[in-house]
């Protein structure tokens, strides 16, 4: 059995996963791998209580000499793992089949092969939409667009009904071609799609006025340290004196990756996270390199701002004497999952530790609280500067307080 341990972000109702899949919880933190032989059968792994085993066979022997109608065995397989970790009551814990773990991690590691796009459902409507396109994909580039109403798929009709299903018929190998039937405007129009390895971009930045350098991140999933640490180099190559890092909206993602941001943040051993497990056997993570960032900054934050989210958040605030957090208290996310990979590629998602400040700090339930308080609504979609306090907020703290 593989182990990768995953901090897992909730919030966000519209995810991506190589298409959009629609999700509660999803914030991973990727960690040590070690290898256990399993049975083939997850079914057999997770359950070893006689009891429950007995009682599944005599469910199973009746279903097969009663039940009228057609029976899936390995669906009916498939739903009683659901079930049996469902019965945690832990909204982070999770049985994944092969297809969504194959889904998860694609989106995780910021890259998968098909056309691009985000999609979500109108449940009262009953129609899939296509939120958003991937910048530079293959959909964008044929000219998909936000608020296309998928109706079909390779010449078979699409519903709401199917928008568990969607993503992995959208996919498929790079090179092929995949047909898609879209209503604009009361309108069909046909498109015919070639797959191609997609680069999920998290990471944007722009410049504002007063040498003031913009990057908003979207997510900590992938590779977004390294887009940030870019993208900072290109705003300071611009003439940025100063920097906002905005993470609102932002529902988490690696915990690898917040911890190198923080890093970038920090001087060589600062204390960046501790974590602890169910034994109360504690691990702290220290920054490992030189200060990175070192010009005045505000790390912009509001209640969506979820998991890794808050890692970054309580840096900031407990251990960087040059940045300052503001907008809205986070999330209050502080356990952390681990993923763990069976034999036939399925997986396990558990809730096995939980997370601390630099200083010490429980975040669960309770959230980072910034160090100027700003109420307001963020689009990340469009940046309202005249129009943002949470914005203009971070511009007068970068002007007066962090001078």
């Amino acid at each position: 059995m593989k182990k990768s341990t995953m901090h897992f972000k909730t919030v966000l109702t519209i995810i991506i996963s190589s298409v959009i899949t629609f999700s509660i919880t999803m914030l991973w933190l990727y960690g040590s791998t070690n290898k256990t032989k399993i049975s083939k059968n997850p079914l057999t792994e997770v359950v070893k209580n006689d009891k429950m085993s007995t009682k599944l066979e005599m469910i199973n022997s009746k279903i097969k000499s009663e039940y009228f109608g057609e029976v899936d065995e390995e669906k009916l397989s498939e739903y009683a793992l659901k079930g049996y970790v469902l019965g945690l009551g832990d909204p982070y814990s999770e049985y994944f089949s092969y297809d969504e773990m194959q889904d998860f991690t694609e989106d995780t590691l910021g890259n998968y092969v098909g056309i691009g796009v985000y999609i979500t459902k109108d449940d009262e409507q009953k129609e899939l939409i296509i939120y958003d396109t991937v910048k530079n994909s293959p959909a964008q580039q044929a000219g998909l667009k936000s608020g296309d109403i998928i109706r079909k798929v390779d010449d078979k009709d699409y519903t709401v009904e199917d928008f568990d299903t969607i993503a992995s018929e959208i996919k498929g190998k790079e090179g092929t071609k995949v047909k898609l039937v879209i209503e604009r405007d009361g309108e069909e129009k046909s498109f015919e799609i070639e797959r191609k390895s997609v680069e999920l971009i998290r990471v944007t930045s722009q410049m504002l006025e007063d040498n003031i350098g913009y990057i908003y991140m979207s997510t900590f999933d992938g590779n977004v340290a390294e887009q940030i640490r870019k993208e900072y180099k290109d705003l300071k190559s611009k003439g940025a004196t100063s920097l906002i890092i905005d993470i609102r909206n932002n529902g988490g993602g690696l915990v690898e990756e917040a911890v190198e941001i923080g890093d970038m943040l920090t001087d060589k051993g600062t204390t960046l996270l501790i974590q602890k497990d169910n034994k109360d056997k504690e691990k702290t993570y220290t920054s490992e390199k030189a200060k990175e960032i070192d010009m005045n900054f505000v790390l912009l934050t509001n209640n969506y701002s979820a998991s890794a989210s808050e890692i970054l958040s309580a840096i900031v605030k407990e251990k960087v004497s040059n940045g300052k957090v503001v907008g809205m208290t986070t999330y209050g996310k502080g356990v952390i999952q681990t993923l763990y990979t069976l034999a036939d590629g399925s997986g396990l998602k558990l809730t096995t530790d939980e997370y601390f400040t630099p200083n010490h700090e429980t975040i669960n339930k309770k959230g980072i609280t910034p160090d100027y308080v700003v109420e307001g609504t963020f689009d990340s979609k469009e940046l309202d500067v005249n129009n943002d306090k949470q914005l203009q907020k971070a511009i007068e703290v970068l002007k007066n307080d962090l001078k």
